[in-house]
């Protein structure tokens, strides 16, 4: 009986299976057959070829590292005879890959246009505080007015953090800039800035950031300062919403910013929701619309072949300090680059982070990188950005949200509850944990080894422009909805 596995590219060494197989058990790939020599789960490569001690283990026609031991054909490869080939910062040449002849969209969603031209796929209040010592405050504002404002606004919600205070310098100006951005975002009608006073994270430090054409929809409070901070909390709620009303009216994938984000892959991430969620990418840059891909650390091994994708030498430049600066971080913090997969990615069959990166990247198309932009800012530019940020699912998220994200496309293969300020749809990689977690699974990718790639394109398109038109995700019907700040410095 033969297992069915996916040879990527004709230059590949080893194939990925798409079911387990047991000792014994035949196993075809591309034409090519051989004996698995053990059981190896879903998702686990198997090796197509005799390899040899310091060769190049091959997968999506790239070196994913280099072979420890021997390794004969129908033998697991793994973590147990492959090593990663990262070292530090490298020394990269510009050189510019043929441009992708990108087919535009003509699919539409009814979201909410706002005065400067952007469109928003929600028509909520935040309350962003400055601190966290007035984070429960900030909750019991937004349940409160939450409560008294159901069907007059979408939602009325409060995305708290520990910082803000104890912070200095760079890592201040972190915090700052990630809250200003979320505070600008077209999603939220109105914002609450609630600060409690002293914090080194002060109001009227963290409104400068904020440009003049937004503060109309801000309104701000200092606890310390306020008789009942929760009554007059929610009178400035009910005032942002009564201001933010607003109708939904019909929008194109022009309209659209998406981040692509992955978190919890596994061995079929790179084969199906990845690829997938890079065919929706330039569907919608084709389009005339805006793409942001972040986790820099989760690009090491796969860096050349986004550079070669910049739009020109200069953006090249953008894209080789933003991967260097990363990597001097990790070394600055005595940690090695390719410190990652995590005991979840190694479990789902990822060994090392170049196979992690080859399939991560594939969340961003065929588009040229048009910018390149760092922590805490906002995308400027059509196209596909580039944004710098960790590979944490928290963190990473939260910042594609803050630089302007309407949605996120959030491939998982080990699945995930987290959700995040704006509509995260959960992509699963696998058949499998689409039916065995629907309470947190938006799309099933893994049908693509049945349907086919131009199917699922279509379904997932549906898909998302449904929850743009205002259909909750998963996270959303959980009630998960949070923030995490990128924490660098010292705290006092």
């Amino acid at each position: 009986m033969s297992a069915n596995a996916v040879r990527i590219d004709p230059s590949d060494n080893v194939a990925t299976l798409l079911g387990d197989v047991a000792a014994g058990e035949e196993v075809v790939a591309d034409g090519i057959s051989v004996t698995a020599a053990k059981a190896i789960p879903r998702g686990h490569k198997i090796a197509l070829v005799a390899i040899a001690p310091g060769d190049a283990v091959i997968k999506y026609g790239f070196p994913i590292g280099r072979a420890t031991a021997s390794i004969v054909a129908g033998e697991h490869v793994h973590s147990d005879n492959v090593a990663t080939a990262l070292a530090g910062q490298q020394a990269y040449a510009y050189a510019p890959a043929p441009r992708a002849n990108l087919a535009p969209g003509d699919a539409t969603f009814q979201g909410y246009r706002r005065g400067d031209g952007r469109v928003g796929t929600r028509n909520e209040i935040w309350v962003l505080p400055t601190v966290g010592c007035v984070a429960r405050t900030a909750e019991r504002i937004a349940a409160r007015a939450g409560a008294a404002l159901a069907g007059k606004v979408d939602g009325v919600h409060a995305f708290i953090h520990p910082f803000g205070c104890s912070q200095l310098g760079e890592d201040l100006d972190g915090t700052r800039a990630i809250l200003a951005s979320l505070a600008c975002h077209p999603n939220a009608g109105g914002v609450l800035i609630l600060g409690l006073g002293c914090e080194n994270n002060q109001i009227a430090r963290l409104m400068q950031e904020i440009p003049e054409w937004r503060r109309p929809a801000i309104r701000t409070l200092a606890t310390q300062l306020a008789g009942d901070e929760v009554a007059e909390g929610v009178a400035l709620v009910e005032e942002l919403a009564t201001q933010a009303r607003c109708e939904r009216s019909e929008a194109t994938l022009a309209d659209l910013v998406l981040g692509v984000k992955c978190g919890g892959s596994d061995g079929l991430s790179g084969l199906t929701a990845n690829p997938l969620v890079g065919r929706m990418s330039d569907r919608v840059t084709a389009s005339g619309g805006r793409v942001v891909l972040t986790e820099i650390p989760e690009i090491f091994g796969a860096e050349q072949m986004l550079m070669n994708r910049a739009a020109d030498e200069g953006v090249f430049g953008q894209v080789v300090g933003v991967v260097n600066d990363f990597k001097q971080y990790f070394i600055d913090h005595g940690e090695p680059v390719s410190e990652n997969p995590s005991p979840g990615n190694i479990a789902g069959g990822i060994t090392t982070l170049e196979e992690k990166s080859l399939g991560a990247v594939q969340k961003a198309g065929r588009a040229p990188i048009a910018d390149v932009i760092h922590y805490g800012e906002r995308v400027a530019k059509d196209g596909l950005t580039l944004l710098e940020a960790p590979g944490n699912d928290a963190v990473s998220s939260t910042a594609l949200a803050a630089a302007g994200a309407t949605a996120i496309l959030f491939t998982t293969g080990r699945g995930t509850p987290l959700g995040f300020p704006v509509p995260t749809i959960k992509i699963a990689s696998n058949s499998d944990l689409a039916v065995r977690k629907p309470g947190w699974i938006d799309f099933d990718a893994g049908m693509v080894l049945d349907k086919g790639f131009e199917t699922m394109e279509a379904a997932l398109t549906k898909r998302l422009c449904a929850i743009a038109s205002g259909e909750p995700t998963a996270a959303e019907r959980n009630g998960e909805r949070e923030i995490a700040i990128w924490k660098r410095g010292v705290t006092l």
